[in-house]
């Protein structure tokens, strides 16, 4: 049973009515994105309020109207679908720090060292980001804070953002499975078989990636 002191609304509107329920936040989210959840373990109070401050409760005439049920339970279950669901701390710091982690991939990808054309180290792009105390929107997206939060760590740590062409000689035994490795790592520059049988590509990618592209290149043969 969900305790309504921790529970969050998920609000509705809908035919310029307004409907509230009392749900666990985490459930409610795992409901909406298709897990399978018995709709009384999410709800904290298996009612439908218009008001639930005030404890104002929606008639089943209402509801009849509004959404062509009675029952609290099916209509609880389209609030949920449907409308605002409320975050509780908890899970938004759990955005947060994902949000965070997918910043981190972003800069380590695609920038690297202007001294020596490496990338940085994950930890060290997050020590930077500790360090010009960054903060993170849990609501936007990780794309749309890279550019801010890269001038902020900017002074703490050079970055430059840069493709490289990376070229590559596969031998004709190989060269079938690293084809199709190549094409998802970035833009194919030049593509040509060679009169022995191997392939030689060059690709364009982000300047962060050449070493773990290697990587996977050696082990598809």
């Amino acid at each position: 049973m969900v305790n309504v002191d921790k529970s969050v609304l998920a609000r509705y509107k809908k035919n310029n009515a307004h409907f509230e329920v009392l749900v666990d936040c985490n459930l409610a989210l795992d409901f909406r994105s298709g897990k399978q959840i018995s709709i009384t373990d999410i709800l904290a109070v298996q009612k439908v309020f218009t008001d639930s401050k005030k404890g104002l409760e929606a008639s089943p005439n209402v509801l009849k109207q509004t959404f062509g049920v009675e029952n609290p339970l099916e209509v609880a279950k389209e609030i949920i679908k449907r409308g605002e669901i409320q975050l509780n701390s908890e899970y938004k710091a759990k955005m947060r720090e994902e949000k965070r982690k997918h910043i981190v991939n972003i800069i380590h990808k695609n920038a690297v060292d202007p001294k020596s054309h490496a990338p940085h180290p994950i930890a060290r792009i997050e020590a930077a980001m500790n360090d010009a105390r960054v903060k993170i929107d849990e609501y936007a997206s990780a794309e749309q804070q890279v550019k801010d939060i890269i001038k902020k760590i900017q002074a703490i740590l050079p970055l430059k953002f840069e493709l490289k062409h990376i070229q590559v000689v596969i031998p004709g035994k190989y060269s079938g499975n690293a084809h199709g490795v190549l094409k998802n790592f970035g833009k194919m520059i030049k593509e040509e078989w060679l009169n022995d049988g191997s392939f030689m590509a060059v690709v364009e990618i982000p300047g962060g990636l050449e070493e773990d592209n290697e990587t996977k290149i050696i082990s598809t043969m």
